[in-house]
């Protein structure tokens, strides 16, 4: 027995100290497959001893951990199947004249460095970095044959990566913002590229030092402004590219030595800062049109100034004081480059654009009307003492007026009419005519959270309005915590009190037996959230395996598990990368607002977890995926296209759940991130809005102000993505983008499309002024000539203009939207069907007839008040959607 004992032994440690013949037969298989697609080998790479081949290294069990092949001169091309080395760290193939795909590396979790660079591949894999959780370092640069590729998302999960050059390598589309993910990046460089649109906000606070981002194809565009919170950032390179604005201050970036913007549209007066950067050796700033004095940089300094810039003089020194008050005039309004263009030299009289003077050489007349300038009213117009007529109609100026134009002496009129100004109204002398009418807002005043206010009025019909006021908000206060009270005392009756210890207890029952509130059924998941436990988490994710993942985005990953009872459920998990205080900031936000809306169009939210570093949302589970994937990837995922009766039961269903949303929930909420990749389906495809993170409270009867913006480029109003102003018509409008998206099966921000038809909203707007042309881009996989579906389309395309119109007051509601769209629903019918009795009244609807006919006989049917949504008939025909 005890020799059998021995025995048993023997083989045991045998077994535990051999590796798995499966990962030695595979990397074995790869690398003879390597051998057999390169050429010519270096001399020893024969035979199956593959660990003794030169530029090979095994780790002690012959599996391989590194290839180097750098500068071997070999060609050929690499095998599809190489992410089988499993235990495989660093790979070095630069400087080679390899060619064809370069093969996926997923999944590869101790890969820490690749090198690509200068070969002549033929095409990126999208799903490359995905799993590759130890990558360090990744070069690919010069690779010139490469097909057209975008940084893949999946990039982020790369959370150590340090390094990553991929310069002249093809790349195209916009940055993706996740550099929040990288806290070890120093070096990036994307030169060389065809990279478009602006500098992510989360280069903010990154550790990058090297940034190369010059000679884009078309060009990067926007403002840097970033760069001042770039703060380790020592060398940067964004020369040849479409960057616009002044240049930051960059008091905090104290290690830069080389600053190259040359070649771009910059305009406005270069910061101190910058000139007294002190380890600054290199800096060149020529072809742009930068105004103001003329900049000194110290003695040690390689400037490159060049011919182009608008300085107000050649030598260095302080500008004319009339030139100096227009340029701060100018930055208020963020130095537009037509300005830059005429405002040269240091005479203002000199034939300035919007500039006029007397004949002894005062400015008299500034005249911005018309001009389409964003930003604010400057004070230093009072700086112009003379002037007479300051003409700022019919702008995006946001702000108030400055008190200080009130001290001008020979101001006759102001001009600030149609813009988005608040605060109080300036009062000037009785002399001067002021038009300020189109201000919705003045005489508001924006308090502290960003809301906006009536100003106070020491009227007493003011005043007994507002004692008024208080008096029926403290009778509603009452009467809702009496209402909320009630409605407590009912729920604990029916299921008891609930705690977070107790709920902690519940969750942890769900290994055990006996039954606890997740196995009672579904009807206490409608009521109550659970606090889960991590371990309960843990065991029905499969211990969050990859097998079990639903999908990533900016929060983390969302993984698939089932409960005991037979409950299917997805859980949110946040990265580690996302627990900043941002992070947090939308965990805790999307927590609060779930546990205070229920709708059968909004995904539910069954508990949550919070354990150290852990913070994982629990809720329903929607079995077939997103709106996104349905429209734009449907074949990739397996799907069928959806039919027009889909789409628009979709559109719908997320009109209703927003309209609770905004309007019938006990708080006013706005989603501020709608999009269809944040609309889940179900079994039988009905919708619910999800990814409630970003969710903002909606101030009755005002809007407020963000001063960082939250959502997704595409479904960004133009309001807030200009001036930060929130209201519930910034759904409106991303909902408006989803329905032209479901009419074109295209995404709303496509670069592979031409500089016209990239941006959907303006392509498709400009497509509505005439209505034959709707049938030209409609999506290929819908059936236009089933029953009524074309006219149906057509309605649903107008109605999207409308939802996307510039002006948010030119926007309809959401309820609006839902009375608009319930009939298409309700009345369509399958191709093959026929219509026996078609009902009367609001239930019906001639598809010949205009939106605003259809609104009409809604109105006239439910006795709709006259100040509800409305269209002219005649503005629907004839308007010009540009």
């Amino acid at each position: 027995m005890a020799s059998l004992s021995l025995i048993l032994i023997f083989i045991l440690i045998i077994f535990s100290v051999s590796p798995p013949q499966t990962s030695l037969a595979d990397d074995s298989s790869v690398m003879a497959k390597l051998a057999s697609s390169l050429s010519p080998l270096p001399s020893d790479w024969k035979g199956t001893e593959y660990c003794t081949w030169t530029g090979i290294k095994c780790d002690a069990t012959n599996l391989v951990i590194s290839i180097d092949l750098s500068s071997s001169s070999i060609s050929g091309s690499l095998p599809p199947d190489l992410n089988r080395l499993s235990q495989l760290q660093t790979l070095f193939f630069q400087k080679n004249r390899l060619s064809g795909p370069i093969p996926s590396l997923a999944n590869l979790t101790s890969l820490r460095e690749i090198h690509l660079d200068d070969n002549d591949f033929s095409s990126f894999p999208p799903d490359f970095f995905s799993g590759l959780c130890g990558l360090h370092i990744m070069g690919i640069s010069n690779n010139m044959n490469l097909a057209p590729w975008s940084i893949p998302a999946d990039l982020a999960h790369c959370g150590n990566l340090a390094t990553f050059t991929a310069s002249n390598a093809s790349i195209i589309g916009l940055l993706p913002d996740i550099f929040s993910s990288f806290p070890s990046l120093q070096n990036l460089h994307l030169s060389y590229n065809n990279i478009t649109g602006p500098l992510p906000p989360t280069f903010a606070g990154s550790y990058i030092v090297y940034l190369w981002l010059n000679n884009q194809i078309k060009g990067l565009s926007g403002n840097i402004d970033v760069l001042s919170s770039m703060t380790q950032l020592s060398q940067i390179w964004l020369q040849a590219n479409q960057f616009t604005g002044p240049l930051p201050d960059l008091v905090n970036c104290t290690d830069i030595f080389d600053l190259q913007l040359r070649d771009n549209q910059l305009t406005g007066v270069i910061p101190k800062s910058v000139m007294n950067l002190p380890k600054l050796v290199n800096i060149s700033l020529q072809n742009n049109k930068i105004q103001g004095p003329m900049p000194v940089f110290g003695s040690k300094v390689k400037v490159e100034l060049g011919q182009t810039n608008s300085f107000c003089k050649d030598t260095p020194g302080p500008c004319d004081d009339q030139v100096t008050a227009l340029l701060s005039v100018a930055g208020a309004i963020e130095y537009p480059m037509q300005l830059a263009q005429s405002w040269q030299g240091n005479d203002a009289c000199s034939n300035w654009l919007s500039v006029n003077c007397d004949t002894e050489g005062h400015v008299t007349i500034v005249n911005f009307g018309k001009d389409r300038f964003s930003g604010t009213i400057s004070p230093a117009f009072a700086n112009l003492t003379f002037l007479r007529s300051l003409i700022l109609n019919d702008n995006n100026l946001t702000g108030s007026i400055p008190m200080s134009l009130t001290t001008l002496p020979h101001l006759q009129i102001l001009d600030v009419s149609n813009n988005n100004l608040s605060g109080p109204l300036p009062v000037f002398h009785s002399s001067v005519q002021v038009n300020s009418k189109g201000n919705a807002f003045l005489g508001m005043k924006i308090n502290p959270d960003g809301t906006v206010s009536t100003s106070w009025n020491e009227s007493a019909g003011i005043i007994a309005a507002l004692v008024i006021a208080v008096v029926l908000f403290v009778a509603v206060v009452l009467y809702i915590s009496y209402r909320s009270y009630v409605k407590k005392r009912k729920q604990e009756k029916f299921f008891g009190h609930f705690d977070p210890e107790k709920g902690r207890k519940m969750a942890k029952n769900v290994n055990n037996e006996g039954p606890n509130e997740l196995q009672r059924g579904q009807s206490s998941r409608d009521h109550i959230e659970e606090v889960f436990s991590i371990e309960t988490l843990r065991q029905v994710t499969n211990d969050f395996s990859n097998k079990n993942e639903l999908g990533k985005g900016g929060f983390g990953i969302v993984y698939k598990g089932e409960l005991q009872d037979g409950t299917k459920i997805a859980v949110k998990r946040m990265e580690s990368s996302m627990m900043s205080s941002k992070g947090m900031n939308e965990f805790h936000a999307e927590i609060g607002v779930l546990k205070k809306v229920r709708h059968r169009h909004l995904v539910a939210l069954l508990g949550y977890c919070m354990n150290g570093n852990e913070r994982l949302l629990v809720f329903e589970y929607m079995p077939q995926g997103n709106l996104a994937q349905r429209l734009f990837d449907c074949r990739q995922h397996g799907y069928s296209p959806l039919t027009w009766k889909q789409r628009i039961s979709i559109a719908l269903d997320v009109a209703r759940g927003v309209e609770y949303l905004h309007s019938l929930a006990q708080q006013s909420f706005i989603h501020r991130d709608l999009k269809p990749a944040n609309i889940l389906l179900g079994d039988d495809l009905r919708a619910k809005v999800a990814d409630f993170g970003l969710v903002k409270n909606a101030h009755d009867g005002n809007y407020s102000m963000d001063t960082r913006l939250a959502g997704t480029f595409g479904y960004l109003a133009p309001e807030y993505a200009n001036t930060g102003r929130v209201s519930t018509k910034i759904d409106v409008y991303a909902f408006g983008v989803i329905l032209m998206e479901i009419i074109t099966g295209r995404k709303s921000l496509d670069e592979k499309m031409p500089n016209e038809q990239a941006n959907l909203v303006s392509w498709f707007r400009r497509i509505l002024i005439n209505k034959e042309e709707i049938r030209k881009v409609i999506d290929e996989s819908l059936d236009i000539n089933c029953q009524g579906s074309y006219e149906s389309i057509c309605k649903v395309a107008e109605l999207s203009g409308y939802c996307t119109a510039r002006e948010p007051l030119q926007r309809p509601d959401m309820g609006h939207i839902v009375n608009v769209l319930s009939p298409f629903v309700d009345l369509w019918k399958p191709c093959e069907e026929k219509e026996e009795d078609e009902k009367e009244g609001v239930d019906s609807i001639d598809l010949d007839m205009s939106l605003s006919q259809i609104v009409q006989k809604w109105k006239a049917s439910e006795g709709t008040s006259s100040d509800m949504f409305s269209i002219d008939d005649s503005r629907s025909q004839s308007k010009d959607w540009r």
